[in-house]
C-alpha cells in the first residue's frame, strides 16, 4: 500500500476532542519540514537545472491534478507580481482552469491531455516539466512527463511516496515522503504542505539565482497593487538614501520596478 494511502495514527478522530485534534495535526504536520530536509540535495539538483535551461530562455511547466494541480497553479501565478517575470512558470491543472475551483471528475485519468495541454504553448527542449502528484501515479502528469523527457525537456516531480511510476518516469524525481496522513488518503493535509513547500523552495530559489531578487528585496516585483507601491517606495528610499517619500514614490511609479527606480536615481546623482 502507498505511504499517502495507509491507516492514520490516529484511528479514533471521531472521539477526540477540538484540542486533541488540533495538537494531533500539528504533530503531523511538523513531520513535512523534516521530511523535505532529506531531499533537498535532491531538489537542488532540479533547481540547478531548471535555472540552466531558464537562462536559455526554457520554461517551467507544473503539471497536476486536483489539491497537486491547484498548488502548481498558485505557485506559477505568483511569480509575476512577485519577480515581475512573466510567462516562465505556467501552470496546467486536469481539467482546465475550471478545475481550479470545481473538481473535474475523471479528467486526471487520460495519459494524453497533459501534453495535449502544453501543445499551446510550443515547448521545446529548453523547458523544464515538473510533474506534481502526492501518489505519484496520476495519469495525466506521467503521461505528460514521458512524452516531455521523449522530446528533450527536463523532467522532474513532486511526489509523497517512494518508487512510484511517476518518479520512474522522471529525470531527477523528488521523493517526500511525509507518512500517513492524519485523516487516512486525505492529502490535501500533509501531502499538499509538502509539495507547497518544494514548489517555494524551487521557484524562489530559481528567480534568488536568476538575479530578481538584489540582498533580500524583490526588486522587481509588479507594482500591480498600493500594497506593493507602498512596499516598492520604501524599498527605493532604503537603497537610496532618500528621505522624501512622495519623491521616491513618484521615482517609482515613472520606472515602473524599484531596481529601474534606483539605477536612474543613481545615474543622475
Amino acid at each position: 500500500m502507498r505511504t499517502t494511502e495507509q491507516n492514520s495514527l490516529y484511528p479514533d478522530l471521531d472521539k477526540m476532542s477540538t484540542s486533541e485534534l488540533l495538537h494531533g495535526m500539528n504533530t503531523e504536520d511538523r513531520k513535512v519540514p523534516e521530511a523535505i530536509n532529506g531531499v533537498i540535495p535532491v531538489i537542488q539538483k532540479v533547481v540547478d537545472a531548471v535555472v540552466e535551461r531558464m537562462k536559455r530562455g526554457g520554461r517551467v511547466f507544473y503539471l497536476g491534478a486536483g489539491t497537486s494541480g491547484r498548488l502548481g497553479v498558485v505557485d506559477a501565478s505568483e511569480i509575476p507580481p512577485t519577480y515581475g517575470v512573466f510567462d516562465k512558470f505556467i501552470g496546467l491543472i486536469a481539467g482546465g482552469d475550471g478545475a481550479i475551483r470545481t473538481a473535474v471528475e475523471g479528467a486526471e485519468d487520460d495519459p494524453e491531455q497533459g501534453w495535449k495541454d502544453m501543445l499551446p504553448f510550443s515547448p521545446t527542449a529548453d523547458d523544464c516539466v515538473i510533474g506534481i502528484a502526492a501518489s505519484g501515479t496520476t495519469p495525466y502528469v506521467i503521461g505528460a512527463i514521458r512524452t516531455a523527457r521523449e522530446n528533450g525537456l527536463f523532467t522532474s516531480c513532486v511526489t509523497c511516496n517512494e518508487g512510484s511510476p511517476m518518479a520512474e518516469a522522471s529525470e531527477i524525481p523528488i521523493e517526500v515522503v511525509v507518512g500517513p496522513e492524519f485523516v487516512t488518503g486525505s492529502t490535501r493535509m500533509k501531502a499538499g504542505t509538502a509539495e507547497k513547500l518544494v514548489l517555494n523552495m524551487i521557484s524562489t530559489s530559481a528567480m534568488i539565482l536568476l538575479g530578481h531578487v538584489k540582498g533580500c528585496k524583490m526588486v522587481d516585483m509588479h507594482l500591480s497593487n498600493s500594497k506593493l507601491v507602498d512596499r516598492g517606495t520604501r524599498m527605493v528610499m532604503e537603497a537610496t538614501g532618500i528621505e522624501d517619500y512622495d519623491f521616491a514614490r513618484s521615482l517609482l511609479l515613472e520606472h515602473g520596478q524599484v531596481r529601474a527606480a534606483v539605477d536612474a536615481y543613481n545615474s543622475g546623482k
